[in-house]
């Protein structure tokens, strides 16, 4: 099983999808048939049949083993990947382009890791197929700003020093030299999602208290 499945094909991104194929795919992380996995997502074996039956179309499932019971032979089946990626080249001429893009909007951010997914994804498959490796680097981090003024600072200080390097490390000359793709963004961290609460009834300090005063 791959760690990650980047799908660039559209046919195999509309089956990806579909609601229920994503809930049967993840309950694939580990072997199933079809028979255990109805009986989890609380589906008829039928309808989970027919949706196996477009995954594994689609290379999102391979098949295990195959193995005798009642009479009839039950299929194991796996996930491909661990987790999925739609790539922007499933969309076509429509997706995203930073050069149709403001480049001082959050959506040239948006175009830009589009383009990477796309770029990236297509590299690694390529790289993959000749047995080699990508050379790439990826810093996450995250900081916390005592206030815009400090991220300014920052941003200001951050784009000195990359150009910087830029400049001492550039070279368009030298036979054997590879371009290569430098991206640095930063965006507001998503707010965690707030913790459920579940209200629960104090328990009775009087011991001949009814909590139900219909029940005789």
């Amino acid at each position: 099983m791959h760690d990650l499945q980047v799908i660039d094909e559209p046919a195999t991104a509309v089956a990806l999808l579909d609601p229920v194929r994503g809930r049967i795919l993840a309950g694939l992380s580990e072997p199933g048939s079809a028979t255990s996995l109805a009986r989890r997502l609380g589906l008829t074996r039928q309808k989970v049949n027919y949706h196996l039956r477009q995954l594994e179309l689609h290379g999102l499932v391979r098949l295990v083993e195959e193995r005798p019971r009642r009479g009839l032979t039950e299929r194991v089946l796996v996930a491909t990947a661990a987790g999925y990626v739609v790539s922007p080249a499933a969309l076509g001429p429509s997706a995203a382009d930073p050069a149709r893009t403001d480049r001082l909007s959050a959506q040239y951010l948006i175009a830009v890791a589009a383009r990477m997914i796309r770029e990236v994804s297509s590299l690694s498959a390529r790289a993959e197929q000749a047995r080699k490796t990508l050379p790439t680097v990826t810093i996450d981090t995250e900081i916390r700003f005592a206030s815009p003024g400090d991220r300014a600072a920052f941003t200001a200080e951050l784009a000195a020093s990359v150009t910087a390097l830029a400049a001492r490390y550039h070279d368009e000359n030298t036979d054997g030299g590879r371009w290569h793709r430098l991206i640095v963004a930063a965006h507001p961290r998503p707010a965690e999602p707030a913790a459920t609460t579940v209200d629960i009834d104090p328990a009775p300090t009087d011991p001949d208290h009814d909590p139900d005063p219909e029940k005789g």
